[in-house]
């Protein structure tokens, strides 16, 4: 199924993005160091969002068959740039956090961290973005 998502340049180098299905809107700047405000995500900025939501939500359909609430998990990514070959995203190193007694079972631990690795935008990186995806369990 195609989605369809249309943008506007607003000048200044901010952005700000239509979801065709749902109307709701997002606005993008580019980051002070690449000139721009800051006073928004950057495009990069959206792919290290969409990469922890979508590991969360991945992972959330592999506890729900499993009966597991996965209510409270937090993911934390973070991202750094190289300027070499181009300005280009180097890292996105994913920190996953399971809420205390949400998952005791080891053979569920890993499925939830398959999913995770599996999950689309994680799979849609590029082989040279470094993107460990690291679990702590409380």
């Amino acid at each position: 199924m195609a989605v369809e998502i249309d943008s506007v340049y607003e000048g200044k180098l901010r952005c700000v993005a239509t979801h065709g299905p749902s109307r709701e809107t997002l606005v993008t700047d580019a980051p002070v160091d690449n000139g721009g405000s800051g006073s928004a995500f950057s495009p990069t900025d959206l792919v290290a969002t969409a990469l922890g939501t979508c590991v969360m939500t991945t992972m959330g359909l592999v506890a729900a068959r499993h009966h597991v609430d996965l209510s409270g998990m937090t993911v934390r990514v973070t991202k750094e740039m190289t300027q070499q070959p181009v300005r280009r995203i180097a890292s996105l190193v994913t920190e996953i956090v399971i809420p205390a007694g949400a998952v005791v079972e080891s053979s569920i631990r890993d499925r939830l961290e398959a999913a995770a690795g599996k999950c689309p935008v994680h799979a849609s990186l590029h082989p040279d973005v470094h993107a460990p995806l690291n679990f702590t369990y409380l």
